[in-house]
């Protein structure tokens, strides 16, 4: 790797892109992103580091076959051709341009390092001017923030909308921020209230599990603003209990579900709103039970129950899904893209 960096930056063809950014220190933040958050391996790297010096001419694909291997080539292709779609079609938001992406990327790796060069964008918005900003930033919601739920990476959409909301709307953002920082320490408050018996029976039970309480994105919560048609005081799902159990695979399914009678045997839970993704995962491997219950003070509490293993397809999506599964990394977008 230290070969090919060395190799890259001697080529000095990155300059500053569109957005006014330092290419070469963009594929690089970029490259981290979709390897340390999304779990992506060095043939996605490399072919993203490399894709700037073939867009430029300055090497070939045959160069990149001979040094690289034939994977590695064929990823620059189509990273190549469907940068080429993006650059051409200015109706991104459209359902065909959708399916124009999906049918041009051919391998999911491509879609992922896209949506890993966005969040990277969209984190270094200031440097951006507003035009550039707000038009990233509005592709962020309708294209890349779907895109990454659809992979299940919840983390990743959540902070696309999170920052997207902020250049679009940031006075609705601030009154969001600001109303979640002076309601923490009630929030905190009744958190501890709630899972305190949680966690006492569930130690008495002899279960290995880590119990947080998070708070709804802030994205979320201006849609059930909007929703609900209340005043911020008045929503009354602002944050989810999460339940990681610790446990081996043979045993998941079953301790999910114990914990689920121990938590509705002690809290009344809404049958409307239970969702089981354990017996029946998402496409892109999300496992999960979700129920909401009345928790003190006559409040529905949304509470989360996983495995380790749920929790870190959860936060990473398709690549954790892969390990766990033996998925190859080129399998097709079909089996995870197709609702």
């Amino acid at each position: 790797m230290k070969e090919l960096m060395k190799h890259v930056v001697a080529l000095d063809c990155y300059g500053r892109d569109k957005n006014g950014i330092n290419g070469l220190l963009r594929n690089i933040d970029t490259a981290l992103i979709a390897s340390t958050e999304i779990g992506l391996k060095r043939t996605s790297v490399i072919a993203l580091l490399l894709y700037r010096p073939v867009y430029k001419n300055m090497i070939t694909t045959n160069l990149v076959k001979e040094m690289f291997g034939s994977e590695v080539e064929l990823m620059v292709k189509r990273l190549l051709k469907t940068s080429e779609l993006y650059a051409r079609n200015t109706a991104v938001n459209s359902e065909n341009f959708h399916h124009l992406l999906f049918s041009f990327a051919e391998d999911v790796r491509v879609i992922l390092l896209m949506i890993a060069d966005r969040l990277y964008l969209m984190r270094m918005g200031k440097q951006l001017k507003e035009d550039d900003r707000i038009r990233l930033a509005t592709e962020a919601s309708y294209l890349y923030a779907p895109l990454a739920h659809r992979l299940g990476l919840y983390t990743i959409k959540s902070e696309l909308e999170d920052l997207s909301l902020k250049y679009t709307d940031r006075k609705q953002y601030d009154f969001i921020k600001r109303k979640l920082n002076e309601t923490k320490r009630s929030r905190d408050a009744y958190i501890a209230q709630f899972i305190t018996p949680i966690k006492e029976k569930l130690e008495k039970e002899g279960f290995k599990f880590d119990i947080k309480g998070r708070t709804k994105s802030i994205h979320s919560i201006n849609n059930k603003l909007k929703k609900q048609n209340v005043e911020f005081e008045g929503i009354y799902d602002l944050f989810a209990i999460r339940i990681v159990l610790d446990t081996p695979l043979e045993k998941e399914r079953s301790e999910c579900w114990q914990v689920y009678s121990i938590i509705t045997d002690m809290y009344q839970p809404n049958p409307k709103r239970m969702k089981d993704w354990i017996s029946i995962p998402k496409t892109n491997g999300y496992e999960s039970l979700h129920i909401t219950v009345m928790g003190p003070q006559n409040k529905w509490v949304e509470v989360q129950i996983r495995t380790k293993r749920m929790d870190e397809i959860a936060e990473r999506g398709l690549a954790a899904h892969w390990k766990y599964k033996g998925v190859k990394a080129e399998s097709g977008l079909d089996e995870f893209l197709n609702p």
